[in-house]
């Protein structure tokens, strides 16, 4: 296993199963150089957002990097004010101008119902996914799905929607596993990708993690991506430090018993929980 292997979507398109994540890696100087880091480091997974502010910096450092695009997976996002069929199309051009891209590999709804919408989110939704599989034919996007998608959210876009989601991407990590939409994705075939794997650093403070990590002569860090990746998710772990940065793909030489598994899956609500789509104030 390695930094270059993939899961295969529905669709057949492979995606590399580990992504770097760009969440709160403020646009200039610092984005540009943690994405530089990343590519330096083996990753060829990128991920960030519209509402990131990032677009720039990020599609800066991929063209610099001077890697061939095809040997690339880059995923950005759709933002909540920009829901419905025409400000999609809009939105996602930006997107692409920003990232200075033809085509992304993976273009998701960021949130299921964001305040502007919650009167209409099923509408609108199904408008912006109306523009999204319009992108998925024409290949600027290689594949499209959701993020914090819940099961009703989801039940609700596939009432008229003529392709399913690939991905729902989540809070996903020992704190929270959000069993129930997990099931419902697997049962869909929509790969479940974790974002803030690490719980934005919070689970480094639970002692039994600790304790294990030592075990496996590892950092905790490093023994969540591990225990993320044998619960067959793809996890997107971020960071602005270059030491950091490459200590997180040093994942693929050890495996955790059954056991360990367990008691990491026992965390529950020790590092937070993931936000609820339909009480956010965004």
């Amino acid at each position: 296993m390695s930094l270059t292997d993939t899961y295969t979507l529905y669709n057949g398109v492979k995606i590399h199963q580990v992504g770097f994540g760009t969440w709160q890696s403020a646009d200039g100087d610092e984005a540009y150089k943690a994405v530089k880091w990343a590519l330096e480091a083996g990753y060829r997974h990128i991920d960030t957002a519209a509402a990131y502010g990032n677009e720039e910096s990020v599609g800066k450092a991929i063209k610099d990097s001077g890697i061939p695009r095809e040997e690339l997976f880059i995923t950005t996002k759709l933002w909540n004010e920009d829901h419905g069929y025409e400000s999609t199309k809009e939105a996602f051009g930006k997107s692409l101008e920003k990232l200075g891209l033809d085509y992304v590999d993976l273009y998701l709804i960021h949130w299921a119902n964001p305040v502007k919408f919650r009167d209409n989110w099923k509408e609108a939704n199904a408008g912006s996914w109306k523009a999204f599989e319009e992108f998925y034919e024409n290949g600027t996007a290689k594949a499209i799905g959701v993020s914090n998608f819940r099961p009703k959210h989801l039940d609700a876009l596939l009432e008229t929607a003529k392709v399913k989601p690939m991905v729902n991407q989540m809070f996903i990590n020992p704190s929270d596993m959000q069993p129930g939409v997990v099931e419902y994705n697997n049962d869909h075939d929509i790969l479940t990708e974790a974002y803030s794997p690490l719980g934005t650093g919070a689970i480094f403070k639970i002692p039994e993690l600790k304790e294990i990590a030592d075990k496996y002569g590892k950092s905790p860090a490093q023994v969540v991506l591990r225990w993320s990746l044998q619960h067959g998710f793809l996890p997107l772990p971020k960071s602005v430090h270059e030491e950091y940065i490459k200590a997180n793909t040093e994942i693929f030489d050890f495996e955790l018993s059954e056991e360990d598994v367990k008691t990491i899956d026992s965390f529950h609500g020790k590092a937070g929980l993931a936000t609820d789509p339909d009480t956010t104030d965004f």
